[in-house]
């Protein structure tokens, strides 16, 4: 088991802005973990971890003239009901190496550690939201995305 599984979001900024989705191709999630994981290169990606590993999330924009960060990442209930700061677990942020809040939108790196709580076999899925640019639509969200405990 590797000690850490890395999560990258390539993100088609523009395509994601002109047509106000994430979906259509405008966003691919991709890991490393080396545990099988589901549906690599879509927005469904279903992530293989095990309890105690470290995941990590970023971000890369297609669009280098528009950059995409993440606002935020949090489990979404099995009801699949969410509303905003409500949240069952939660990534936090890191910047070189510390520790930041959570609303800080200059991270480079979100990370968070598989709780011992999941049950093996279980998607869990999760909202991702990212940030492109400023503006009254600039935030756009999933929930495609898992961890599911071997």
């Amino acid at each position: 088991m590797k000690p850490q599984v890395n999560i990258v979001a390539v993100v088609d900024v523009i395509g994601a802005l002109s047509g106000s989705t994430l979906l259509n191709g405008n966003l691919c999630m991709m890991d490393d973990g080396g545990e099988n994981s589901a549906h690599q290169g879509t927005p469904d990606l279903c992530t293989v971890v095990r309890p105690g590993q470290v995941v990590s999330w970023s971000a890369l924009a297609v669009d280098l003239q528009t950059p995409v960060e993440i606002k935020n990442i949090s489990f979404v209930p099995e009801n699949g009901s969410h509303s905003s700061g409500q949240t069952q677990g939660q990534a936090q942020g890191v910047q070189n190496g510390n520790h930041t809040e959570g609303d800080k939108l200059d991270l480079d790196v979100w990370t968070g550690i598989v709780p011992n709580w999941l049950t093996p076999g279980v998607a869990y899925r999760y909202r991702l939201e990212l940030q492109m640019y400023e503006g009254e639509n600039s935030v756009m969200h999933i929930d495609t995305p898992a961890l599911m405990c071997q």
